[in-house]
């Protein structure tokens, strides 16, 4: 069976490929030939009808993985548990006013505000000051390398970071060690089973990984900022910190924009560390955490489509947000 599905994959799916492009190309194509008004060797003009043949294929199967999908989680988001009545608005009420959804809100506005500020902050100070050694492009590399990793992987990584064990006994996770080691009247602390670091914990983990991606980006920008400006404010005697506050933050802040985006459409989602690290006790839970737990462990199918829609709704405004600003600079670079 599996051998009959692989060859299906290998072989049926490009052969139909190639059939409907040539049947596209015979029904709708340009053809040769002899014409009222039309002289020999003469082309007609191509059918109104074959850019949109073009696109069938691609537009079927948005029809079908994206635009059905997120009807039917609507419709479902409006249904029971089981689906088998109407719920109204009543799943969407449960999420605004249920106090373990408002903490998991509050959790989503947390890892919002600080992973985003956190990985563009340190994503830019690494930006600056990896220009400024001999060897960037190792020093790039060696802070990129956590983006290589899964987040399963680096969740299960720092997992055993925060491993701890009680007052007395052998600390074999890394953080406690480390410090027991640097100050020996250290109390060994449950960093991801105490409600007022865990969280901390958790969003440093993202800031930790995404700051890799943050810097690279940043860093082409600022690779884009004329040097004769930046030589021009150092002779006119601006220190650094002018030199930085009035020429290269102004002049990156398109680039520091794009990514902030992209950071905040990514935490909005953010599922994997979470699920690893501490499958959201403890006060830990964010929507895409909570979004699984409905659909899979309490199987409410209600519940958990209203979550789903209510996650769409916030990712959507930031997404359009970055493609206008990426049509904007394609459009400013080709004036």
């Amino acid at each position: 069976m599996r051998l009959i599905s692989l060859l299906l994959a290998v072989v049926a799916v490009p052969a139909l490929l190639a059939a409907y492009v040539h049947l596209v190309e015979k029904v709708a194509g340009g053809k040769r030939g002899r014409g009222p008004g039309r002289r020999p060797g003469s082309t007609r003009a191509p059918s109104v009808a074959k850019p949109w043949l073009w696109l069938a294929p691609s537009l079927t199967l948005l029809a079908v993985f994206l635009a059905y999908p997120i009807v039917n989680t609507l419709v479902l988001s409006l249904r029971n548990a089981d689906s088998s009545a109407w719920a109204g608005l009543s799943n969407y009420a449960h999420v605004f006013t249920d106090s373990k959804m408002l903490t998991v809100l509050r959790n989503n506005a947390a890892w919002l505000i600080f992973f985003t500020a956190g990985t563009l902050g340190f994503g830019l100070l690494m930006a600056l000051l990896s220009e400024r050694v001999r060897w960037e492009p190792v020093a790039k590399a060696a802070i990129f390398v956590p983006m290589a990793i899964s987040f399963v992987a680096a969740g299960i990584i720092w997992r055993f970071m925060f491993e701890f064990r009680p007052a007395g006994e052998a600390q074999i996770g890394t953080i406690n060690a480390a410090l027991s080691a640097l100050s020996p009247g250290f109390e060994p602390r449950a960093f991801l089973f105490d409600p007022s670091t865990n969280n901390a914990a958790l969003i440093a983990v993202g800031i930790w990984m995404w700051t890799g991606f943050a810097m690279v980006i940043l860093s082409a920008g600022l690779k884009a900022i004329p040097t004769e400006l930046i030589e021009a404010a150092r002779i006119d005697g601006a220190d650094e910190l002018q030199v930085f506050g009035r020429i290269i933050l102004p002049l990156a802040m398109p680039t520091i924009a794009v990514v902030a985006t992209t950071l905040m459409v990514n935490v909005l989602k953010i599922f994997d560390i979470v699920y690893v690290m501490t499958n959201g006790a403890l006060g830990t839970e964010v929507i895409a955490n909570r979004m699984y737990k409905e659909l899979f462990n309490y199987r409410n199918f209600g519940r958990a489509s209203a979550i789903a829609m209510i996650l769409l709704v916030a990712v959507a405004p930031v997404m359009v947000m970055n493609i206008k600003r990426s049509r904007e600079g394609r459009k400013a670079r080709a004036q």
